[in-house]
């Protein structure tokens, strides 16, 4: 098995700021790497930044959805070993068809798949031969819930833009984690303020008997990042949901 060294690496993470990508930041300070978050909003950056406390940490904002500032992000911080993204804009989005406004929609695919596109199209050229770029899909892609139609379609779609951008830009790896139940702030905009009995009930189904931590999906980022033999995989995170 061939391990890329992440310690004297330099790591790009939209959505660093918090959740999945900020436990991931940590992570990747921790082990020496030089680490770049990445979001639209300056102040959860700024805090982000203040809890990190690292020198070999640094902000920049950026929306994902507009070229122009996909672009300058690139032209900013220059050469690069990895891209991760775990970012996304949901809100708005957990309806039933009937109450679904086409905007929201709209947020889920532009944050979700062109971001990521965008990313790819305007990061790659700055990569290592033995760099990456690692996505993040969803549960919902496999279980798909009510309400949850458009999460699920744009996470089979992120899959599908993995597998190709591997072929296209090899030997550049491109993978795409698959979390499942995870505890993060984005269900405040799932299931509002019924967000710990949703995740205690869904603990009591799945296998692993527990819900994921942030720290779950860093350290299965952190395995895409450092093997040089995975490309075009989705890795599932998910505490066995797939199977109930």
């Amino acid at each position: 098995m061939a391990i890329t060294e992440i310690a004297n690496s330099r790591i790009l993470i939209v959505g660093g700021s918090s959740g999945m990508g900020l436990a991931l930041a940590q992570r990747a300070l921790a082990a020496g790497a030089e680490v770049i978050i990445a979001g639209r909003s300056a102040d959860k950056l700024k805090r982000a930044c203040s809890e990190l406390q690292s020198p070999l940490l640094s902000a920049e904002p950026v929306d994902i959805t507009q070229e122009n500032q996909v672009a300058g992000l690139f032209e900013r911080i220059g050469r690069l070993d990895h891209i991760v993204c775990t970012a996304a804009d949901i809100e708005g989005a957990y309806e039933l068809l009937p109450s679904l406004d086409l905007g929201a929609a709209q947020r889920v695919v532009e944050s979700k798949f062109y971001g990521p596109l965008l990313l790819a199209k305007y990061g790659s050229p700055l990569l290592s031969a033995t760099g990456s770029i690692t996505f993040t899909s969803g549960i919902a892609a496999y279980r798909p819930a009510a309400r949850g139609s458009v999460v699920a379609a744009v996470n089979a779609g992120l899959e599908g833009l993995v597998r190709a951008l591997a072929v296209e830009l090899a030997p550049i790896r491109v993978n795409a984690v698959s979390p499942g139940w995870v505890d993060t702030p984005i269900w405040t905009f799932v299931v509002g303020d019924r967000k710990e009995e949703t995740l205690d009930a869904m603990a009591k189904r799945l296998p692993a008997g527990r819900v994921g931590q942030p720290e779950d999906i860093a350290d299965a980022i952190d395995f895409l990042m450092g093997n040089a033999f995975t490309t075009g995989t989705v890795l599932h995170v998910e505490g066995g949901h797939r199977l109930i």
